[in-house]
């Protein structure tokens, strides 16, 4: 099954992007066979900013994205909103990649389910 998973919110403030990266992980960790895509848009570009430093015990998007690549997710980042909020490619992690809203049409056509945080 293709799962698209998309984020809005912002990494930290509010927990929908932390629940949006559990359920990603979970999916793509159950669902060995299927294909998860997790989509940053507006504010939740954020959540692949690199360098992340977040105290003892609190949770770390960044290292919540690394999960979801590693049980073979994909995690694409608008460009329009990395733009809007002066994200260069360089002040982001490794393993996401820039997209387009084309893009996440052609992901959004493709998709059995889509999940919206």
């Amino acid at each position: 099954m293709k799962h698209l998973i998309l984020l809005n919110d912002p990494p930290y403030g509010t927990e929908r992007s932390f629940n949006g990266l559990r359920m990603a992980h979970a999916l793509a960790k159950n669902d060995p066979e299927g294909e998860t895509t997790v989509f940053l848009m507006a504010d939740a570009v954020l959540c692949a900013k690199s360098g992340q430093k977040t105290p003892e015990g609190y949770y770390n998007l960044e290292r919540m994205i690394r999960r979801v690549l590693s049980a073979r997710g994909r995690v694409l980042m608008c460009g329009s909103c990395m733009d809007a909020r002066g994200l260069a490619g360089t002040d982001m992690m490794e393993g996401p990649t820039r997209s387009t809203m084309d893009e996440l049409a052609q992901a959004t056509l493709a998709a059995d389910k889509v999940l919206v945080f």
